[in-house]
């Protein structure tokens, strides 16, 4: 009998041994189903907690679309209080008049029309108050309800409503009063208000505007009830951005309603959006709509401490019970694991040693068809390729030791070169050709700043120097013709800049310049001019050459930023077009650097007027390089 067990084991662990090592790890957790008792916790779960937000966003919005309709009531009274007060006729008879009026009139007025007009505008309790704004200066105020457009002209509100001309304009104003007297409404509660403009009987002449206020916790009853929902709260955010809302709501006792809507981002939907976030860690669903006709946003704040809370007691219940499983399911499949964790024990120590830098490790003696029996084969071809690499790598680094010797010939040879030039440079003094002498210091110059080319970034400084070098060189070839002007703040004299950028631009100028010259006195004067600006440092590279083609320009421009093969058509067309080719490193090689080094917002842009100059502007980061400037003469 025991043998016959014993015989049934090792089947199982030959047996065992085939599998491979992700069916063995499966095989012990599936023994005891984990995998359904995780899903059903996760899919009761995720039920709660879609149907805990369901019940949450249907009632929140109820509670949007109820003040909304609040909201399209009071819009709509409003309108009709206007269409009352702009049909009286009395009152436009008194607010047409086009000489001044004795008392006894305006007494008449007070007592029989502006009395009888108050009493019948303000029979609805909602309307704060209505007010005629004339500009007619015959027109004698009768407080509160006449009074002169020039007290209202100083409002941001006031050229807006005359933009409208006659359409009526909808303004949130924290502040509705004009003197701050007992009769007027108070300073300290905001109000919404209704503004019209009123003509005379042509309707194109301007006579005044009509002003109805209605408090804005009346126009906006729902947002400031008392009476709501401790986890939502209703925000009214107006065209300018300020924030109005029931400041003692408890949604608001971590956060403000200022700093809630400044988390989500308002659209033009009419129809209402809902969006959720979180604020340090506190999450919020925002129910937002836009009304068009007071151009404000509507937003019902609802705090989820309170759902979430219950979700997550629902989530660690879930958690706990799992973890005892999974407990459970470790100790039940840690003698099914023992069989695999052996041999991979083994290839832990050999790899523990190969990271030690022993290379020539032996290998243990793991067999098998399975991943771990083909992870050893591999391995053993890894030491294998290794050690083929090291060699390798042995005889580049030979090899890079001849590279140096020659790059150290090679710089031998560059300063053979410089002291041949400072050789003829002394000979011209020598014999007296001071000019001579000249040329070779700036050409010896240029050689030594371009060849020498230890970094990518030099001080503005060094490149002007560089540029009045080249200059000095080529006013050789055009008999003094050239005329370098500098302009340069002195802040920006240690700007960073791109090492040979400048020279490119002055290439262009003068090669462009010279060849179509139009100054009566031949000569070509370039300027090169740099000051800050904001965080930026502006070069501009002027020549009063003959310009560039309007047509011409704007294709240049789009050239610098082309991609390649559309930029390598177009040069091609130029090319035939001015039959020649063009050399140097070129203005939209400097730009595409300038982009690399900086990013897509700084760069080159060309201005010019064709028969009067041409400028190239370089855009550049502002930034001051530390440290002693380079000396090109070293």
């Amino acid at each position: 009998m025991r043998f016959t067990v014993f015989r049934w084991l090792l089947g199982i662990r030959a047996f065992t041994f085939k599998l491979s090592l992700q069916v063995k790890l499966i095989l012990s957790f599936v023994f005891v189903i984990f995998i359904p008792v995780v899903l059903f916790s996760w899919y009761t779960l995720n039920e709660e907690a879609a149907s805990a937000m369901k019940e949450l966003t249907e009632n929140n919005e109820n509670v949007l679309e109820v003040e909304k309709i609040n909201i399209d009531n009071n819009i709509e009274l409003m309108r009709w209080t206007g269409q009352l007060a702009l049909s009286n006729r009395e009152m436009n008879n008194y607010l047409q008049i086009e000489q001044l009026q004795d008392t006894a009139y305006v007494l008449h007025i007070k007592k029989d029309v502006v009395n009888s007009f108050q009493y019948f505008l303000f029979n609805n309790p909602r309307i704060a108050n209505v007010r005629l704004f004339t500009g007619n200066l015959y027109v004698n105020e009768i407080w509160p309800i006449i009074l002169q457009e020039s007290r209202i002209q100083d409002k941001p509100w006031h050229d807006e409503v005359m933009k409208q001309s006659g359409v009526p304009w909808w303004e949130i104003q924290e502040n509705v009063a004009l003197t701050g007297a007992p009769s007027e409404p108070s300073q300290n509660e905001p109000f919404m208000t209704y503004l019209q403009e009123y003509k005379y009987p042509d309707n194109a002449t301007h006579n005044g505007i009509l002003e109805i206020s209605m408090k804005l916790s009346n126009f906006f009853s729902q947002t400031f009830d008392s009476v709501q929902d401790m986890n939502s709260q209703l925000i009214v955010v107006a065209r300018g951005g300020q924030v109005f809302s029931l400041k003692e709501s408890p949604v608001f006792e971590q956060h403000s309603a200022e700093q809630l809507i400044n988390s989500v981002k308002l659209t033009s939907n009419t129809d209402i959006e809902t969006v959720q976030f979180k604020v340090n860690g506190q999450s919020y669903l925002a129910f937002q709509s836009y009304i068009p006709s007071i151009d404000a946003h509507l937003v019902n704040m609802v705090s989820l401490a309170e759902t979430m809370e219950g979700i997550n007691n629902s989530r660690v219940r879930y958690i706990v019970l799992i973890l005892l499983l999974v407990a459970f399911l470790v100790l039940l499949s840690y003698s099914m694991q023992a069989m695999i964790l052996r041999r991979l024990k083994a290839l832990r120590e050999s790899m523990q040693q190969v990271r030690s830098g022993n290379f020539n490790v032996e290998m243990p003696p793991i067999t098998g068809t399975d991943e771990v029996g083909e992870l050893a084969f591999h391995y053993r071809m890894l030491i294998l390729k290794i050690n083929e690499l090291i060699q390798e790598q042995a005889a580049r680094h030979a090899a890079g030791k001849e590279a140096e010797l020659r790059a150290l010939k090679n710089q031998i040879d560059s300063h053979f070169l410089y002291n041949t030039l400072e050789n003829v440079k002394m000979l011209a003094e020598i014999e007296g050709q001071y000019l001579i002498s000249d040329i070779m210091t700036s050409l010896g110059g240029m050689m030594r700043y371009s060849m020498e080319w230890k970094r990518d970034y030099v001080m503005l400084s060094d490149e002007i120097q560089q540029v009045q070098h080249y200059v000095a060189v080529m006013n050789i070839r055009y008999d003094g013709r050239l005329d370098l002007r500098l302009l340069i703040a002195p802040e920006c004299l240690k700007q960073e800049s791109l090492k040979m950028s400048l020279q490119p631009a002055v290439e262009n100028a003068i090669k462009h310049g010279m060849s179509r010259m139009h100054s009566s006195d031949g000569n070509l004067v370039i300027t090169i001019s740099a000051v800050r600006s904001d965080q930026a440092c502006v070069i501009e590279i002027t020549d009063s050459g003959c310009g560039i083609p309007e047509e011409k320009l704007g294709l240049l421009n789009r050239m610098l930023r082309m991609e390649e093969s559309a930029y390598q058509e177009v040069r091609q067309l130029f090319v035939r077009k001015d039959n020649q080719e063009s050399n140097g490193i070129g203005l939209r090689n400097v730009d595409q650097r300038i982009v690399m080094s900086y990013g897509p917002e700084y760069g080159i842009q060309i201005e010019s007027q064709e028969g009067s100059y041409t400028r190239i502007i370089m855009t550049l980061p502002y930034r001051v390089m530390m440290g002693g400037r380079m000396d090109i003469y070293d």
